[in-house]
Parts: structure tokens; sequence; C-alpha cells
């Protein structure tokens, strides 16, 4: 796939100051998912274009990690990913032209803020709604579009035209600018993005987009698609977006978390829950142990007080969280030897983090649950492939179970935010598969009172490797 942007305001070559490329050279750049190239085929005072250049590598698209979404049965062999712009550009624009995206320049700074007639191409751009859409993104934005559609098949025209168009824009625009409307518009009018989509593209649309998009008359459009259509994160990000109110996702989260709670608070639960955990580490002889979705501190603060755990890492994706345990940790007047036990660290349980690995155990508790199926894949390869705990022990609920709370409608789960609750069959044929995938041994525990028909209200396996 191929972007040109050209610029003919004298001298036309200061494009290259703002794009931190130096016209007379070929720029290379390695990306995860293929290679970049940026080389100017004319490059004068009167007129100046710059073309990135993008090859993304087909084979390493197939040969994706394992448990990632397969699609339908011939996607990863028949697909446009490799000659039609999409996010992957997104991310290329970012990569390569970064400086120029977030409005640097530091040889000639007068130059970042000042408008220029501005030419852009993209050679094969998907519009999942035809060239109106296209009209309807762009020209709010001060831009002529002009478009040409491509056929399926030049060599058989009666099969029609296909949904990929030759795209001209044009404004007068300073290069921040037009790098920001292409960086978003781009994944929005191919209805998808190559990654997965959580709360940090909520941050990335705000901080691209805030300056425009609030004026826009597509942006609740532009929102849902940038974001996957994933109603929580779209709500968000134009709550913010538009100075309202918003409901704060970890709110939303605490609020959610109370639900379950009270749920299961009859029963006494989480306590007993929490506890079988220690005991489960304790039997395991884990000195060195991660709270992975560590959420507020709970379990730690049952871990701190056995001294045979020297050392507990609690994480988790939320600040909030993580500043809540901390308090309820009394981290500010904690003994000097008791904070060296403890680490609390940001991050996700979907991306390899080498933070966590070296430990004797590691706990999950009631965290699978809340993830979607790839992503469910992608926490077992943190947990299982790459961080290699000595003993992992994930709990979770059981759905048999619910029919016995009293305060839970008949068909709903325990919480909101839950993607899904295994029955028992569910969950053992689950863990043993992770067990035999990645060399661990896993028995099975049940957690608070037992049903002879319906089972316990948690479920629990004990991986050991």
């Amino acid at each position: 796939m191929i972007l040109t942007i050209t610029s003919e305001r004298a001298p036309a070559t200061d494009l290259g100051y703002l794009l931190h490329k130096n016209p007379a050279r070929v720029h290379d750049f390695d990306l995860p998912f293929g290679k970049a190239t940026v080389f100017y085929p004319e490059a004068t005072d009167e007129c100046c274009t710059a073309a990135l250049l993008l090859h993304v590598d087909p084979i390493g698209l197939v040969r994706r990690p394992k448990g990632a979404s397969p699609g339908f049965a011939l996607e990863q062999y028949v697909n446009d990913r490799p000659y039609s712009a999409s996010s992957y550009l997104s991310v290329a624009i970012s990569r390569v032209f970064g400086t120029a995206l977030s409005g640097r320049c530091s040889k000639r700074p007068e130059l970042v803020e000042e408008t220029m007639p501005l030419r852009a191409k993209l050679a094969a751009l998907p519009s999942r709604g035809g060239p109106a859409i296209l009209e309807r993104l762009f020209q709010p934005l001060g831009y002529s579009v002009e478009t040409t559609r491509h056929p399926l098949d030049e060599n058989f025209p009666e099969w029609g035209d296909s949904a990929y168009y030759a795209v001209e824009l044009q404004a007068e625009k300073t290069l921040k600018d037009l790098l920001s409307h292409l960086y978003v518009l781009v994944p929005v009018l191919d209805d998808n993005k190559h990654y997965w989509v959580g709360e940090a593209e909520v941050e990335k649309l705000l901080h691209h987009a805030e300056s425009w998009l609030g004026d826009h008359p597509e942006k609740t459009s532009i929102a849902e698609r940038y974001l996957k259509h994933r109603r929580n994160l779209v709500d968000d990000a134009l709550s913010r977006l538009l100075d309202e109110d918003p409901t704060d996702p970890d709110e939303a989260r605490e609020s959610s978390d109370r639900q379950e709670e009270a749920v299961e608070q009859p029963l006494k639960l989480n306590e007993i829950r929490l506890r079988a955990v220690v005991d489960a580490l304790l039997q395991a002889g884990a000195k060195r142990v991660l709270d992975l979705g560590c959420g507020e501190g709970k379990l730690i603060r049952l871990l701190l007080r056995d001294k045979s755990f020297e050392e507990i890492v609690g994480l988790d994706v939320s600040h909030r969280a993580l500043e809540i345990a901390q308090k309820r940790l009394h981290w500010d007047r904690m003994p000097e030897r008791q904070r060296r036990r403890i680490r609390l660290l940001h991050g996700s349980l979907t991306y390899r983090d080498r933070r966590l690995e070296g430990y004797d155990g590691a706990a999950l508790v009631e965290v699978i649950e809340h993830l979607e199926a790839g992503r469910l894949r992608a926490l077992e390869r943190t947990v299982f492939e790459f961080a290699r705990p000595a003993t992992v022990i994930v709990t979770t609920p059981n759905r048999e179970y619910n029919a016995k709370f009293e305060t839970l409608a008949s068909g709903r789960m325990r919480h909101p935010d839950h993607r899904f609750e295994w029955n028992r069959e569910e969950f053992t044929r689950w863990a043993n598969d992770v067990a035999e995938s990645y060399g661990y041994s896993v028995r099975f525990v049940p957690i608070g009172p037992e049903d002879g028909e319906l089972g316990p209200p948690t479920q629990m396996g004990v991986f050991r490797r």
C-alpha cells in the first residue's frame, strides 16, 4: 500500500524538514508486520512529494501467535491486508512520521503551525459505505475529495466494482493535522483494526482527534468504527470529548464488583476463596508470588500476614485500583522492611511482560472470566508460556451454582463485565488443554459449600510444572 503527500508551497522541500526525512535519501524502517520505505519521487522548490510505501508481510500475518483468532477458514491466505490502506498504515504513520504527527520540528519549528496547500493520495482505500462516506468524513475537515473506484478485476469488467478507491485529498492544512486525520480516519473507513481495541484506543483517539472530532458531524460514527463498536469505549470517548460527566470506567468496575460481592456475600465466598488461594500457595512452597489482576489488593493484604511470602507483586491494568490498593495497604505508614516485600505494577496480562518472569507462584483470582476469547488466549501465553511460574492458581465462578443465588436473576452472570461463566466441565476442559499445551499438570479444588448436583460456587485449578 502506498501513501503520497505533496506540497507545492515554495520552497516545497520544506516538507522534508517537517517529516524529518531527507529528500535526498531512501529511508527504510522495520515494523512488526513488515517494512516501510519513505522516498521522494519529486523534490524541487516548486513541488515535493513524499511517498510512504508499506510492505505488509503476508507470510508473517499467517504465522499468527498460538491462539490468534483466525476468522473464516481461508482468511489468513486470502485477504486485502498487504494491499489496501488499513490500521497497518496508521501504525506506520505513527512509527515513521511520529515526530511530524506530534507537531515537532527541531530544525524549522516555525513550519509546524503553518498551513500550506497539501495533497494526499491513497492508492487503495477501502470505504465500507461507498464514496459518500469518504465525503462525509473528509469534507467537514476542509478537504476536496476525488475518488476513483477500482474494479474487482480489470480483465472481467462484468464482475463489477470493488469496495476499494483511489483517493485524492486536497486542502490548506498544517502537516500535523493532515497526518492526524489520516491516522484516525483510515481505519474508520476500513471499519476494522488488526489489533485488540481496549481502553488505550480511547486515549489514542482523544490524543489525535480532540482538536477536531468534537465538531465533526460524523463524530459518533467515527468513534464507533475507530473503537470497533465497543459500546462502553465509544460512550467513554464521546463523553470525554464533549466535556460531559462521563461514567468513569474505574467507577463502573467498582460498582460491578460490588454487585458481585452482594450476590456472593451470604456465603462469605470472597473470604473463603482468598484463603483457599493462600493455602494453595503455601502448600506449593511459593516464596515469591504474583497477584495477577490484583485489583484493590485484598489478596495482597492476606499474603502480607504470612512471613513465608518473601516477595509479593501485584499487577493490574487499572491505575485507580492500584492507588486504592496502596491506600488500603497503608503504604505511607508501612514499615520499610514490610514495604520491601511488595511491588505494585501497572500492566496488561495480554502482553508479554518480563517483569513477571522468575516467580514461584501466581494467582489469577476471578480474572479469566473478564476476558473475551482472543484475549484469554493471549493471557495463556503471557502467564504459562512467558512468565512460567512454578505454580499458577486460577479461580473462576461455577455457572451451575448460580441457580442457588436468590438475588441473581435466572440466566444472569454474577458480574456485569463477565464475558463468560463456565460450568465444571468447561473449566476442566480449558484447564487440561492449557496444562497440556504449556507443560503443566493441574488438579481441581472446589471452593465454598458444595451442592450434590451443582458443585461448588467457585472452581479452582492449581497448575504445577
